[in-house]
């Protein structure tokens, strides 16, 4: 078991480390949909999804 970590400890702290990075991402994604925040620009004029996604 020890030398299987040991040949393998890169790989598992890589691993770990983008593990925490998506859930970091996660929950700064949910703490901004709680707050209302949007990951859209609003300058509606240059998406192609204009007028459907904003009530005006």
């Amino acid at each position: 078991m020890l030398a299987w970590l040991n040949a393998n400890i890169g790989t598992i702290l890589i691993s770990l480390f983008l593990l925490a990075v998506v859930i970091t991402v996660i929950a700064v994604m949910r703490k901004d949909k709680k707050k209302g925040v949007s990951a859209c620009g609003g300058n509606c004029g240059h998406c192609p999804m204009r007028g459907s996604c904003h009530s005006h």
